[in-house]
């Protein structure tokens, strides 16, 4: 049976060109079950940009949500879910019945299920790279995971530490590396995150939520000190997924 009805997805964001969701979506929608469904990029330079957006596309069914706006986004959103009020930042946007924007979180859903096939005994805690909205679902899926974790920034602070700090102790120490940084990501794809990458072992994981390129540099660094490597790939087909019930349910 075909689906008729003709409704409107997209991905608000920043120099989103790249976008894995507009292509990912895309090619879903042409499956003949789900014709009358598209899905389109909302590139806006500036967050205070999204109210007028949101006025002059009424029909909208959902948005996907990416760098830089996962954080900035909340203020305008009427109600937010359980785990997304928790995590702090939101990527996906349900548009409900009564027309109130609600925001969820599927990022940590994604990650945690690509991340778990890979645990093992010995990865007792983790390094998130960045604090920017992508690690938040990072920590909190970990969280669920009851895997420790610190936070990695330029910059020092509570509870943070900064790169300059790591050492073959903290490599002893944290099994789990994982970059929520843009660094690595297409056209500057020789860029990695400074870590000495001498300390990696067959011992850790190297995780990257850069799937463009599908081996970072990050990733090739881990791999050739006999890391297990995983991109974000997969976290995205799932975080996917998990968006799309939520705008069917």
């Amino acid at each position: 049976m075909v689906d008729i009805l003709k409704r409107r997805f997209g991905l608000l964001g920043r120099n989103i060109s790249y976008s894995f969701s507009k292509g990912y979506f895309t090619e879903k929608f042409n499956d003949e079950v789900f014709l009358g469904n598209s899905y389109e990029n909302f590139d806006i330079s500036e967050i205070n940009h999204f109210s007028g957006l949101i006025k002059n596309n009424p029909d909208l069914n959902g948005l996907n949500v990416t760098i830089p706006y996962k954080e900035q986004v909340i203020p305008f959103l009427d109600t937010l879910s359980k785990k997304a009020a928790l995590i702090g930042a939101v990527n996906t946007i349900k548009f409900t019945k009564k027309g109130k924007l609600k925001g969820y979180n599927t990022d940590y859903y994604g990650f945690k299920k690509s991340l778990k096939p890979l645990l093992e005994s010995h990865h007792k805690k983790a390094l998130i790279l960045g604090t920017g909205g992508a690690s938040k679902g990072v920590a909190f899926a970990l969280d669920e995971l009851n895997i420790p974790y610190t936070f990695v920034s330029r910059e020092a602070k509570e509870n943070i530490i900064d790169y300059d700090l790591i050492n073959a102790t903290t490599f002893d120490n944290f099994q789990i590396i994982i970059n929520c940084t843009p660094v690595g990501t297409s056209p500057n794809i020789e860029a990695c995150p400074n870590l000495p990458y001498e300390f990696f072992t067959d011992k850790h994981i190297a995780y990257d939520l850069i799937y463009n390129p599908a081996e970072t540099q990050f990733l090739k660094n881990a791999k050739e000190k006999g890391a297990i490597i995983k991109n974000g790939y997969d976290m995205l087909i799932f975080q996917a997924e998990k968006a799309w019930k939520i705008w069917n349910k």
